[in-house]
């Protein structure tokens, strides 16, 4: 009767032990593949960065828009031809005088020279007019050609600015993503790990409900059978018994035929494909995993039958019948 109550529990520790792996592996998958997802995203954020600009290079030279208003300045001959053209009439008008007349030639000397003067006020006031005029002219295209030159430097200013905020912004909110991102990738590895442990810790349980059956039983029955991994006699191929653990399985590629590569995992593990020569423990199914000379030796554990062990809970690689 004892052995009945034992057997129905180690059953039941064995249904939910079961449950327990099959949730754990399901996280951890989900993990798994969350984690490469959003090392994907980041790398995609990296390469879509923007290119980085020379926001002057589009600043060019003003210097030949420069000239000197003052260069094309002329003397003011105009007036100075008047003068003379009004000194002549101005003798021709007094000999005329004269001679109808009859005066002395004292007169006529002083009516000629008064006419002059007046014409001397004329012509000097016509020269000072339009030298004054041609300097207005002149500084008036000299702060015409300033304000122009400050126009287009204030709009050349005004592109490098430009540029130089939407380069800055761009950049900032890249990297925000680009530190977002890194983030939940290091939150993602983490969930990686605890589902690894969550699922080495579900292995374990399993094993101790076997171990359990196997003890309502007697021992008439190897625990590893009973989760289907076969005994660690004739060619080492299931779990070391002393372990406990079910996540060791023996991978000593002596222990293998038909071996082929098939793919390589996230870290870059090869997995192969293969049958075991121990046909009678683990029949003619084809199972994938690695070989244990080429993994980390922190997931290798040498056996005492001389056949290498490997503990897949701690690589990224998993064993399977396929």
């Amino acid at each position: 009767m004892g052995a009945g109550v034992g057997l129905l529990q180690g059953g039941l520790g064995m249904i939910g032990a079961n449950q327990a792996e099959k949730a754990a592996k399901g996280e951890r998958n989900r993990a798994r593949a969350e984690k490469k997802r959003l090392a994907g995203e980041l790398e995609a954020l990296e390469n879509s960065r923007q290119p980085i600009i020379n926001p002057y290079e589009n600043v060019t030279d003003l210097s030949g828009q420069m000239s000197n208003p003052y260069a094309n300045l002329g003397v003011a001959t105009q007036a100075a031809e008047f003068q003379a053209e009004q000194a002549e009439v101005g003798l021709a008008n007094t000999l005329d005088t004269l001679r109808a007349t009859g005066a002395s030639a004292g007169g006529a000397t002083a009516l000629a020279q008064a006419a002059l003067a007046s014409k001397k006020q004329i012509s000097a006031s016509l020269e000072l007019q339009e030298a004054s005029n041609q300097k207005l002219v002149a500084q008036g295209d000299e702060k015409l050609q300033q304000m122009q030159l400050a126009e287009k430097q204030r709009m050349q200013n005004a592109d490098v600015m430009g540029k130089q905020f939407m380069f800055g912004a761009t950049d900032r909110r890249e990297n925000q993503r680009l530190n977002r991102a890194a983030g939940q990738l290091d939150n993602a590895a983490a969930d990686e790990r605890s589902a690894n442990a969550a699922y080495g810790t579900a292995q374990a349980g399993k094993y101790g409900a076997a171990s359990n059956m196997l003890g309502a039983l007697g021992g008439a029955i190897n625990p590893s059978a009973l989760m289907g991994q076969g005994s660690s006699s004739g060619g080492g191929g299931g779990s070391s018994l002393n372990s406990g653990n079910l996540g060791i399985m023996g991978s000593d590629r002596r222990l293998k035929n038909n071996i082929k590569l098939i793919s390589k995992s996230e870290s870059g593990l090869n997995i192969y494909s293969f049958n075991y020569k121990d046909y009678k423990t683990w029949g003619n199914k084809t199972y994938q995993g690695v070989m244990s000379d080429e993994i980390p030796t922190s997931a290798v554990i040498k056996h005492e039958d001389g056949f290498d062990r490997v503990d897949y809970s701690k690589i990224d690689v998993e064993f399977k019948s396929i």
